[in-house]
């Protein structure tokens, strides 16, 4: 298992303000917003960071136009920031079956398919996604993703264009979620992750050269640490709604 990617949700600032955009180049990210995928009812703009990167979400229109329907209702009622955590996986069917064995909900995997053009066209990305049932402390959730073969993914790196990795960050080492803790939370990553600590005040997950941390904190917001070998670029921050990207 590793971070595949971050779903942020996002007002359009981050997608067109000149100034915004800009503010994302500072840090060492090539941004070209853009590029992303889109219908009339939602716009994706990628930041590329190695082989992790980030999807951030502006949803246009209130049917969300073939986005996730349930990340679409809760973008309509105001959420904004991290929406949904990707975790790359190899045998997503395996994972489902363990997820259903312990007691926690979760979607069939299936492949990911928007309509476009008046829904007269329907495009089918290479690769499936389970949707793990909504953390109960934090309004986001884990999903898992499997791309359909070895050449789907090596066609897919090809389009992580421009990448980070030009300017020395090489990908995402550790993700910090601030917020409640539940018991419930707690059941979620247990069944989900197999090497997990739980504390009093935090829960760690280690992946494969990454980490997940749960603090119990107050307030509601995110931490991305991405590996940074450049100097010119070490331990400058960027702000994207309630998610700061650190430079370690």
């Amino acid at each position: 298992m590793k971070i595949d990617h971050l779903v942020i949700n996002v007002n359009k600032e981050i997608q067109e303000n000149k100034e915004t955009i800009k503010n994302v180049h500072s840090i060492g990210l090539p941004y070209v917003p853009k590029w992303g995928k889109g219908t009339k009812g939602f716009k994706v703009s990628n930041i590329w960071i190695g082989k992790e990167y980030l999807e951030l979400v502006r949803v246009k229109t209130k049917d969300g136009g073939g986005w996730v329907q349930e990340w679409v209702q809760k973008y309509c009622d105001g959420h904004r920031g991290l929406i949904g955590l990707a975790i790359d996986v190899e045998n997503i069917d395996k994972v489902y079956g363990k997820m259903i064995e312990g007691g926690i909900e979760i979607t069939k995997p299936e492949p990911l398919q928007y309509k476009w053009f008046f829904n007269l066209f329907k495009k089918t990305m290479p690769w499936k996604n389970a949707y793990i049932q909504p953390m109960k402390g934090m309004p986001f959730q884990f999903f898992l993703q499997q791309m359909d073969d070895q050449k789907s993914r090596e066609y897919m790196e090809k389009y992580m264009y421009p990448n980070s990795l030009e300017q020395g960050i090489t990908g995402i080492n550790t993700v910090k979620l601030y917020g409640e803790i539940t018991n419930e939370d707690r059941d979620i990553i247990s069944c989900l992750f197999s090497d997990v600590t739980n504390e009093e005040e935090e829960i760690v997950i280690r992946l494969n050269n990454q980490m997940i941390y749960l603090i119990q904190s107050d307030e509601y917001f995110t931490e991305i640490i991405l590996d940074c070998k450049s100097e010119a670029h070490r331990e400058k921050k960027l702000n994207i709604e309630n998610v700061t990207l650190i430079n370690k």
